[in-house]
């Protein structure tokens, strides 16, 4: 079913959706049995807005650390009860890739947004994203999303991330320090913040694409004020030996 999202309601005594309405508690217990369904909860965003505001501060949290246990310990070790944008936010990167559209931020074809099953994302992997100085910041990015045989594009592969305490990092001090200007029309797909374009900065590594395994020339990605970074890449076409080992 699809709901119509209420922005006004605030869920006051008055509220029609009072009646019958379940307490936080049992709300709680449902999505816990439902293991935090994503689709669920975005379905129960849209009632209202304080279903949505109970979502993304109890139901999102709890999906992230069920996701990512070990991702979401670190991420929050620094101290701080919360991450940086928010968990609706970082719940969505876990799960979604933005895709491109036509004269959007990577290139000129349209390549829809898609759920995806299942990602692996890796601390190790982030380091080949940051510059030898900003090595101490802690990036997690994912494996890159392959969208195959896309015409005079090639193979390609959408990648994402998050960083650990973004507005202390490195990468942020920077990019402050460059005078890096943020992109004119484009925002974050995750939290709608200002993004940040690392080529035109000058700030990725050549170990970037030796970890996507792509052409050196054709590694972009951005990162938004919040820390969220999402990225593209043209994919090295796989050898002959590898084709085969594939096919066994």
């Amino acid at each position: 079913m699809i709901l119509a999202k209420q922005y006004r309601c605030i869920h006051s005594a008055s509220c029609q959706c009072t009646k019958g309405h379940l307490t936080e508690d049992v709300i709680f217990l449902v999505f816990y049995h439902l293991n935090w369904n994503p689709k669920l909860i975005a379905a129960l965003s849209c009632a209202c807005k304080w279903f949505d505001d109970f979502a993304k501060r109890v139901l999102w949290k709890e999906f992230c650390r069920t996701r990512a246990p070990k991702m979401m310990l670190d991420l929050q070790s620094s101290g701080s009860h919360s991450v940086d944008g928010n968990w609706r936010a970082l719940g969505k990167l876990l799960i979604y890739c933005a895709g491109s559209k036509k004269g959007g931020l990577f290139t000129n074809i349209h390549i829809p947004g898609h759920f995806v099953y299942q990602t692996r994302f890796s601390r190790t992997s982030g380091r080949s994203f940051l510059l030898p100085q900003c090595r101490t910041d802690v990036l997690y990015v994912s494996d890159p999303c392959e969208h195959l045989d896309q015409g005079e594009e090639g193979d390609i592969g959408f990648f994402r991330g998050v960083f650990k305490s973004f507005s202390a990092s490195k990468v942020k001090k920077m990019l402050i320090k460059k005078s890096a200007k943020f992109h004119p029309t484009e925002v974050c797909p995750y939290c709608k913040a200002k993004l940040w374009n690392m080529l035109q900065a000058n700030m990725i590594p050549q170990s970037a694409s030796c970890r996507l395994g792509s052409y050196e020339d054709c590694v972009e990605y951005y990162v938004c004020l919040n820390g969220h970074m999402l990225g593209f890449c043209t994919l090295l076409p796989l050898s002959d030996s590898e084709e085969a080992s594939e096919l066994v």
